[in-house]
């Protein structure tokens, strides 16, 4: 599928912005599902420095310097993407390993085998792992019972039992306080997915992104089409003929839409970025002086474009 991405940001500030640096997660990269093929950045008023690496994740970050009086910052990022289906396949959901086996892979002791996954394991600024969400957890991580059944079931528990309410939170709502409630918007049931699979000792992670705006023809409308999205990874390792774990492969999961896959949840999906929690992968954040007040405007349009 070949998909245009229009990122529009806009912040009005009052009184005038004096200096400001910022850092942004607008432009996607490669994976194993989707292709580059166009992507840029707009930045009005022209920043005084600006400059692009990859950081510890792979994920391209933009860093730019204002140092002239303003009192609006306009960015404008787009992208053309060409989007596939994953080729990994060969895993079904009750072929993967128990999810207690899982646990154990990565709990720590002498001589312990070392996955990369780990660093997926621990607390983070948004995600704080505890005994709530681990009963959470119970109902669906049954005894010996495999870890991506396990994880698709309480994906599409999320699914069913919350409420997608637009504004309902903020970015500093804690992930326990959106459980408790049962209601949130995207961002919040990746996080309660994460911090629900972390309580239990598995690793998962954030991914932002977008989805497809208006679906082809007798297909749903997705929530959050109109907006940057997020969703949840969970890392599902091999297990060979011994029975033994190794190196596996990471099954995205959208707890908003009850969408799954192993590297994408699907062609009408574009991964931004992934990171610990939302604190990774932000689009924009910053340092400014001045502009006491703001107001914020974001529009996304994702569309697919005529082959």
């Amino acid at each position: 599928m070949l998909l245009e991405i229009i990122h529009d940001t806009t912040y009005q500030y009052d009184p005038n912005v004096e200096i400001a640096q910022h850092l942004m997660h607008l432009k996607p990269t490669n994976t194993a599902t989707q292709l580059i093929l166009q992507t840029n950045l707009s930045i009005e008023p022209k920043p005084a420095w600006q400059e692009e690496h990859s950081d510890s994740y792979g994920n391209t970050c933009t860093y730019f310097s204002l140092e002239t009086r303003h009192r609006a910052l306009v960015i404008s990022a787009k992208s053309q993407i060409q989007t596939k289906k994953s080729q990994l396949n060969y895993l079904g959901s009750s072929n993967t390993p128990a999810w207690e086996l899982v646990r154990e892979y990565f709990r720590y002791h002498s001589g312990t085998h070392w996955d990369p996954a780990s660093e997926f394991l621990f607390p983070s600024q948004y995600i704080t792992p505890g005994p709530e969400f681990a009963e959470f957890a119970r109902a669906n991580f049954t005894s010996n019972r495999p870890i991506l059944e396990s994880a698709i079931d309480l994906m599409r528990r999320i699914y069913s039992e919350f409420h997608y309410v637009s504004k309902s939170t903020d970015l500093d709502t804690p992930a326990v306080v959106a459980l408790k409630n049962r209601e949130g918007v995207c961002q919040d049931f990746a996080h309660i997915l994460i911090a629900t699979m972390r309580s239990i000792g598995l690793p998962a992670k954030y991914i932002s992104g977008y989805i497809l705006t208006n679906p082809p023809p007798g297909q749903a409308r997705l929530i959050g089409g109109d907006a940057s999205h997020a969703w949840a990874s969970v890392y599902i390792p091999s297990l060979d003929e011994q029975g033994n774990l190794g190196l596996g492969a990471w099954c995205d999961l959208d707890p908003t839409n009850n969408r799954w896959g192993f590297d994408s949840p699907g062609e009408d999906y574009v991964h931004l970025a992934h990171g610990r929690d939302y604190g990774d992968v932000s689009p924009i954040r910053g340092v400014i002086h001045g502009g006491a007040d703001h107001i914020l405007d974001v529009a996304v349009t994702v569309r697919p474009i005529e082959q």
